[in-house]
Formats: C-alpha cells, sequence, structure tokens
C-alpha cells in the first residue's frame, strides 16, 4: 500500500526558509544599542576567519561566512550534525547609522560588529521663540 505524507510540502517549504541542521538558512543573531553605537553579535563557531567576507551596500550590510567540511575524501562520516557550508545575512541599516565607520571583530566564533549612531540622529534641544522675548528649552527627545 502506498501511503503519501500529506504535509511533505508544507516540510520542503520549511526547511527552504528557515533551514535545516546541516544546512542552516541564517547565522543567529543578537543587536542592542550601546550608548552612541549598535552593536550586533553573529554566532559563527568553527569558522576560520578568513572565511568572513562583510560588506556594505548603501544601506545594506551583507555578512558572509563558511565553514569548511572538516573530513577529508577518504574519511567515512559516523554523525553530521554541525551545520557547515556558507552562511550569509543581510542586515538593512537605517540612515542615522554611521555605515562607513563600522567596526568588526571576531572573537570565540562571535563576530561583533560596531556600528555608530550618525550626529545627525542625537538627541538635540530646540529652542522655541516667545512674543514676551523669553525662549524656554524643549527636550526633543
Amino acid at each position: 500500500m502506498l501511503m503519501l505524507d500529506p504535509f511533505r510540502q508544507l516540510n520542503r517549504l520549511a526547511e527552504q526558509v528557515l533551514g535545516t541542521v546541516a544546512h542552516p538558512a541564517a547565522m543567529p543573531m543578537d543587536a542592542w544599542r550601546e550608548g552612541d553605537e549598535y552593536v550586533i553579535a553573529l554566532d559563527l563557531p568553527g569558522v576560520e576567519i578568513d572565511s568572513i567576507d562583510l560588506g556594505v551596500d548603501k544601506n545594506v550590510l551583507t555578512v558572509r561566512a563558511e565553514r569548511k567540511d572538516p573530513a577529508g575524501k577518504d574519511t567515512e562520516l559516523v554523525a553530521s550534525e554541525r551545520p557547515r557550508g556558507v552562511f550569509s545575512r543581510q542586515l538593512i541599516l537605517g540612515d542615522a547609522m554611521e555605515t562607513e565607520n563600522i567596526k568588526a571583530g571576531y572573537d570565540a566564533g562571535v563576530l561583533t560588529l560596531r556600528i555608530p549612531v550618525a550626529a545627525q540622529a542625537a538627541p538635540r534641544k530646540i529652542e522655541i521663540e516667545t512674543k514676551g522675548g523669553q525662549q524656554p528649552q524643549i527636550n526633543a527627545a
């Protein structure tokens, strides 16, 4: 008797969008703001620094990395659960970020990017003129 799996197409679509254990769709990331800069941390365990490629085109930051297969041609894999291959992720950066001053560091399998906030995006005070000549200040933040 032939049985068809009604969820097979759904599973294929989920694997294409979300990836699989052996071939993830994207690298895990955390992002936060520290004072006048944004910090982005991307997990890339087992990736050699030479295989990491960073680029910015207008406001799109692209991170590309490759984890090579450790097994040789004459090696028989007993288990293969660690993701390998090419990983890529694109982040759209806001206009309030100084993309020309991005700093990158790689330590213990974590790629850390620091992106300064542009000076024109910093909070500032705006003066309000009144007819009486007094000019109280109001915080624009």
